[in-house]
């Protein structure tokens, strides 16, 4: 039976990591660098469904259940009943992210490591670069998994079903995709850690609920494969098409694997935490087998980096090699010390806190302009904006972003036309603002309400 330990430190640490990370992402936002992918999808979709109704963004043009047949935005809209929002999504993110300290916690000492190795391991998550970046990328429901699979880790060692099939049930709400992790969580319960009622649990839901996402939810309320299937189009043009591919031809991958990209890719996943990696102490990392392979083969580079989401199911993982490790007597550091300047040394090379001082500070120079325009938008009517504004205005039911690539929108189907010729966007240019303003000052039924560092508001007469 192993000592809890004292637990006001830990959730002193905590604490502060969450008013750290919650402070980021609010300042990123409010900087006007979030944008309408994805934040703005998801912001709208929980907003509807808080107002009772159906959540088909207009960003994306379908329920948001097509997106990745992620159910957790029904609960998280009950924080929107309360007040809508955007911040509640920068809330739980935070809240996530830091959380997922106390079960490494509890873990760390039931695995009979010392408080203070218990507590480097914390840090040395919470300085994971991961953790501070994929908090400053909008948001991404994933984020809610990481606590919940260390937790069903910890309820499966503590033999506490109910929590463990719980926590298992809203990790899958999460996207349909962890339902590979948890698959292969299982594989490693029943093989490794010799739980196979749990293991058991573990695959039969996931295998379950995968082919239920991907074959039933995410088609009908799409009309499409699931998104990501792109991603992969080398291997086939559907989920079942791509996996039978992997197995019949795997020839088709061997270009895929053996590359520059990916070995970048495992050398910045591995270095923040090389220092507690052992070959006697890999089991857990067959759960994180799934989250790594998908972003190996991905034809698609933000899933090959520390800034973007894609990478967070397999950080659980990692981190239970090193607390194996250490259990073990084994690894580089041993010493809380040593173990917390690495992290921190990690940390600082890899984490785009500097961002702040420079990239996010890109548009300060129309800052004021901007929520001056966003101020006079007073009703919930349709709104056409640049997709670094479109988040600040997505509690509504009709909302475009600016995109020279896209299909041309009816400008007259908006009430609200906001633009900013200097800082015109992701998917947009100069040019095309320019010729957008234009064209608005040429039509009778706008006028223009804020006009200012070349920012511009139009609202229909």
């Amino acid at each position: 039976m192993y000592q809890e330990g004292k637990i006001g430190y830990p959730v002193w640490i905590i604490c502060v990591s969450i008013v750290i990370l919650l402070a980021a992402s609010s300042l990123r936002h409010e900087l006007f660098q979030s944008t309408a992918f994805d934040l703005g999808i998801f912001d709208q979709a929980v907003y509807l469904i808080s107002q009772g109704k159906e959540p088909v963004t207009t960003i994306q043009g379908f329920h948001i259940l097509g997106d990745h047949a992620a159910w957790i935005f029904y609960p998280l809209a009950l924080l929107y009943k309360i007040y809508p929002s955007v911040y509640w999504l920068f809330a739980v993110q935070a809240i996530a992210l830091g959380i997922a300290a106390l079960p490494i916690w509890y873990l760390s000492l039931q695995a009979g490591l010392k408080e203070s190795q218990a507590i480097a391991i914390m840090l040395a998550y919470l300085l994971y670069p991961l953790v501070f970046n994929a908090n400053l990328f909008d948001f991404h429901p994933e984020v809610i998994a990481v606590p919940l699979l260390l937790s069903t880790v910890l309820a499966a060692r503590l033999q506490k079903i109910g929590w463990f099939c719980l926590s298992i049930i809203v990790v899958l709400g999460c996207k349909a995709v962890l339902s590979l992790t948890v698959a292969a969580m299982g594989v490693w319960f029943i093989f490794f850690e010799k739980r196979r009622l749990y293991g058991a649990i573990a695959l039969g839901a996931s295998v379950a609920w995968f082919f239920i996402a991907t074959q039933v939810i995410i088609p009908h309320f799409s009309g499409a494969e699931a998104g990501a299937v792109g991603r992969y189009s080398y291997l086939g043009d559907s989920v079942l098409g791509i996996a039978k591919n992997l197995v019949m031809q795997p020839q088709l991958i061997l270009g895929k694997v053996f590359s520059l990209d990916n070995l970048g890719y495992l050398i910045l996943v591995l270095v923040p935490v090389i220092w507690g990696i052992s070959l006697q102490s890999l089991t857990p990392l067959v759960a994180g087998i799934p989250c790594l392979v998908l972003n190996i083969l991905a034809d698609y580079q933000p899933q090959k980096d520390l800034v973007h989401q894609y990478s967070l199911p397999l950080l659980p993982f990692l981190i239970l090699t090193v607390i194996s490790t250490l259990a073990a007597g084994k690894g580089w550091l041993q010493h809380r010390r040593a173990i917390i300047i690495w992290s921190l040394v990690g940390f600082l090379s890899l984490a785009k806190f500097t961002h702040f001082g420079g990239k996010y500070l890109e548009s300060v120079d129309t800052w004021q302009a901007t929520k001056q325009a966003i101020a006079q938008i007073q009703t919930k009517d349709p709104v056409y904006t640049t997709a670094q504004i479109a988040p600040h205005l997505t509690n509504r039911e009709i909302i475009y972003f600016t995109n020279e690539t896209a299909t041309a929108v009816n400008l007259d189907n908006f009430n609200y036309v906001l633009l900013n010729i200097r800082h015109p966007g992701w998917a947009s240019s100069q040019t095309f603002a320019s010729k957008l303003v234009a064209k608005l000052q040429s039509k009778a039924n706008f006028q223009i309400k804020v006009q200012r560092n070349d920012v511009y508001l139009f609202v229909k007469k």
